[in-house]
Parts: structure tokens; sequence; C-alpha cells
């Protein structure tokens, strides 16, 4: 595995994020389809495919966003720790979520000053993540 860094952080899974949701999109399409072309007896099973299908998605849709929130709940609970262990303090309330799991790829040696950086200047994730020069890797995250 390659070390980690702001240009190579992020994390596509294929199976998922393309053939999955490219099934699912080309299931809905082709059942539109059989609806717009189904003879009028065949519009009610059309339409159950069509909802079927909506429903697929959906649930595709809410399974990642559910796994990324307890993921968000994780790291947030981690740099909780990881600042109390530091300072003996608690993490100002003030960082947004996305803030919190930008910060957790700096290193420790800029980690406090990071967090003040980020407060003072409202920093986006994205902005935390250019500011970061000793860049720790997040190897176990889904």
């Amino acid at each position: 595995m390659s070390t980690q860094n702001y240009k190579n952080h992020p994390q596509l899974v294929p199976g998922f994020h393309f053939v999955t949701f490219g099934l699912l999109f080309a299931l809905l399409g082709g059942s539109i389809n059989y609806f717009l072309r189904a003879t009028p007896e065949n519009k009610y099973l059309a339409s159950l495919v069509i909802l079927v299908t909506i429903i697929l998605v959906l649930l595709a849709w809410f399974a990642r966003g559910f796994a990324l929130k307890a993921q968000d709940r994780a790291i947030r609970a981690e740099e909780s720790l990881r600042y109390f262990i530091i300072t003996g303090k608690a993490l100002p309330s003030n960082l947004t979520i996305g803030q919190i799991i930008a910060l957790r790829f700096a290193s420790d040696a800029e980690y406090l000053s990071l967090i003040e950086k980020t407060i003072k200047e409202n920093l986006s994730p994205k902005e935390i993540k250019l500011s970061i020069q000793d860049w720790k890797g997040d190897y176990h995250r889904v």
C-alpha cells in the first residue's frame, strides 16, 4: 500500500460505487422503459418494477449513508480521545464534524496548531487537509 497523502486519500470501491450503482440505475432506466412500452394490462406490473427499483436505489444510498455516519462518529470519538491525551482537555465544541474528520490526517506535531488555526480562521475540511505538512494516513477506514 502506498503512503497516503492529500492526492490519494479519497477511497472509492469500484464494485460499490460504479458497478452496484451503475446496475441499479440501468435497472431503473430499463424499468421506466418497460413501463412506457407496457400494454395497459401490464402497467401495474411495470409500475411495481419501477417501485422496487426505486426502493433498491434508496436502500443502497441509505446503507452507505448510515455506514458513513457511524464512521464519522468513530472518528469524532478517536479525535476527542487524541486531543484529550495530548492536552488533558475536551476537544473544542466549535469544530464541525467535517473539520474533525480532516484534522485526523494531521500528525501529532502539528495537530494542536492546526486546530487553533482551524478555529481562528474557520478553515474548511479541504483547507485543513491542504495545510497538513506531515500527513498521517488513515488505512483502516471503509
